[in-house]
């Protein structure tokens, strides 16, 4: 069964977790990592021959247009994580608006093509934040890939659909969703679809955890991970125990056991996914 592999492009010290330590007004002051450690997935996917999915954020696509058109002659998918990784239920309806539509132009403009898949920065589409569904359609958007269904203290929309679906927005259209994949296991709607939960788990868990997935359930997953995942030699940043824990823990095993994925499922972009399952037109 094909299965969706996602990048989110960003750096290190974009991730909301040092919010409280990094301003972002001083972003431009730190050493840039992004693009060397794209390159470095880019050239293990191209090793696996394997297409993914890189929802590019329009700060990192300002300062490396080149590494967009990388991703893009590769044949990888390129879709939007947003401008400048500002949650989006921190935001109102036209900041929001003004932000993607800025950042989807961008990258419209590099590969020139359409940009059709979104993902908000650190998932933050909530039940408060689901105005933003029609600002995504209203932006050209067809399909989203930022709802997670499970509790968090950052995101997530606990007991919704776990598949990909057909979501309807407050106006009442319709958006495809694919949202982040989880198991359910003892009573538990479980996160196992990528990031700091892959860097977490042994991966003969979370090779268990998607085979399920995928022979239980027969459906598709999506897995995704960050540039910075696989990057041991990144600058470490002060924060509270909680998120240095998150962002930090066994990054020295990420790229390992990537590998091992990339070996083990039959990994596509999230937009194949969706098609094949006719989701979104062929």
């Amino acid at each position: 069964m094909k299965n969706a592999i996602t990048v989110d492009v960003e750096d290190y010290f974009h991730v909301s977790a040092f919010s409280d330590s990094i301003d972002r007004g001083d972003w431009d002051r730190f050493e840039c990592r992004v693009e060397g450690n794209t390159h470095a997935l880019l050239k293990l996917f191209r090793e696996k021959q394997v297409k993914a999915t890189f929802f590019v954020l329009g700060w990192v696509a300002e300062r490396f247009p080149q590494l967009v058109k990388d991703i893009d002659s590769e044949g990888h998918e390129v879709a939007c994580h947003g401008m400048t990784h500002k949650l989006v239920y921190e935001q109102d309806r036209e900041e929001f608006y003004q932000e993607t539509i800025r950042a989807k132009g961008l990258l419209e403009d590099l590969i020139q093509k359409p940009v059709h898949g979104y993902r908000a920065a650190s998932y933050s589409i909530t039940r408060k934040s689901l105005w933003s569904l029609d600002v995504l359609l209203d932006a050209g958007f067809t399909y989203d890939s930022s709802i997670f269904p499970v509790h968090h203290d950052r995101y997530g929309i606990p007991g919704s659909t776990r598949e990909p679906h057909r979501l309807k927005a407050p106006s009442g259209r319709s958006l495809t969703e694919f949202p982040l994949s989880t198991v359910k296991l003892l009573g538990y709607t479980l996160p196992v679809s990528g990031g700091g939960y892959f860097r977490l788990f042994p991966y003969s868990f979370s090779r268990w955890a998607l085979r399920s997935i995928n022979n239980k359930e027969r459906r598709p997953f999506i897995f995704y991970l960050h540039p910075w995942e696989i990057d041991t030699g990144q600058p470490r940043i002060k924060a509270g125990r909680l998120s240095t824990f998150r962002h930090y823990n066994n990054i020295d095993r990420c790229q390992g056991r990537l590998k091992r994925l990339l070996a083990d499922f039959d990994l596509v972009t999230a937009r194949e996914v969706l098609r094949d399952a006719k989701l979104l037109p062929a």
